[in-house]
């Protein structure tokens, strides 16, 4: 009978130690984890969302006690991945701000259920924490500062990895950047190697002194012969003159004239091929190609334009057309027995092509 009663007693004290010892154990923190140097909680990142079920399971359970004040909340916020104190403190209080909003959103509970504490070290990260009084809490505390170290080493752990990926990274892309101008600069050398070779892809004339021959003149029995100065690659003076005299049917008909025109000429472009100029033309003239014969001076100018192609070394041929005015003043005449008789005078003003050419250019020097 004796040994049944010790039996019945030791039963009753173990059922009446159990809750105790639960609640020595119900001591118990979540952790949540942020992203460095940001203070948004992400509820399904890293784990968040699993620890975040268990705690809100752990909270309906004692939502009387947490309500009645008996069981309160301990929200530690951490924040050490900026520069300085007063930062890494600020973010670590907004982190548990949004933490404490998901809880009083999705639990039901009150900020007076709260005790908030924000440290500017350790890590990037929040905790929360239920306790039991003082006295029983003493291995739960020592557990819960176990778990915050092990979580700060292993953050931090994981800076060093970043800051290491990040270096490599670096010293990746300034291999980049040093090689991308050594081939920048290769490239450029060997442009300037071909700039000074002469091609046929980049020709400029740049002759000094050219004898020219108009071309058109020539085919219509006028000798036509001139010469261009080049002051700089684009810039020339042009100075071209014209003679003819012929007369036939026993000098009944003549066909005479000279003409000089001086031009100043304005080379564009690369190769400076085409040009824009100014030409003033002078001279006199004598044609009788029937009765009447016409004899006196003529002069005007305008604006010339042209492009010169290139033959060869030596060669060019100069394309040009003129536009402008000419002024022409004359005696008209007869011829009775020999003799040139006076029949008036006239005038003429041109408005329209003054000058056509296709002349071949001889550089000489």
């Amino acid at each position: 009978m004796t040994e049944l009663k010790k039996w019945i007693t030791t039963a009753l004290l173990t059922l009446l130690l159990l809750p105790a010892m639960a609640q020595q154990k119900a001591d118990t923190t979540y952790t949540f984890r942020f992203v460095p140097q940001k203070d948004m909680f992400y509820v399904p990142w890293n784990g968040n969302d699993m620890e975040l079920a268990r705690l809100l399971e752990c909270i309906e359970s004692n939502k009387t006690d947490i309500l009645d004040g008996k069981l309160p909340l301990y929200v530690d916020g951490y924040c050490n991945s900026l520069n300085g104190e007063k930062e890494n403190l600020a973010i670590a209080k907004i982190r548990s701000n949004r933490v404490k909003s998901e809880l009083i959103t999705r639990a039901g509970i009150k900020e007076e259920s709260f005790i908030t504490r924000n440290h500017p070290a350790e890590g990037d990260f929040v905790t929360v924490r239920l306790t039991v009084p003082a006295e029983e809490t003493t291995v739960s505390d020592v557990e819960a500062e176990a778990q915050r170290k092990a979580e700060a080493e292993r953050l931090a752990a994981e800076k060093r990895a970043e800051q290491e990926r990040l270096a490599e990274e670096q010293r990746k892309a300034e291999e980049a950047r040093l090689a991308a101008e050594k081939a920048e600069a290769e490239k450029a050398a060997q442009q300037n190697t071909l700039a000074d070779t002469p091609s046929e892809t980049k020709i400029t004339n740049d002759y000094h002194l050219s004898l020219r021959a108009n071309l058109l003149r020539w085919a219509t029995l006028t000798p036509d012969l001139g010469v261009e100065w080049r002051i700089c690659p684009s810039w020339g003076i042009a100075v071209n003159g014209s003679w003819t005299s012929w007369s036939w049917s026993d000098k009944d008909r003549r066909y005479a004239l000279w003409e000089v025109a001086p031009e100043v000429r304005y080379y564009m472009g690369e190769k400076k091929a085409w040009y824009l100029g100014a030409m003033f033309k002078a001279g006199q003239f004598n044609y009788k190609l029937s009765d009447t014969g016409k004899q006196g001076d003529l002069m005007g100018g305008g604006i010339t334009a042209g492009y010169q192609l290139r033959l060869n070394k030596a060669l060019d041929l100069d394309f040009n057309l003129g536009l402008g005015y000419l002024n022409a003043d004359y005696e008209k005449y007869e011829v009775i027995d020999g003799v040139r008789v006076r029949r008036g005078n006239g005038t003429k003003d041109w408005w329209g092509p003054i000058n056509a050419g296709v002349t071949l250019v001889w550089k000489l020097f």
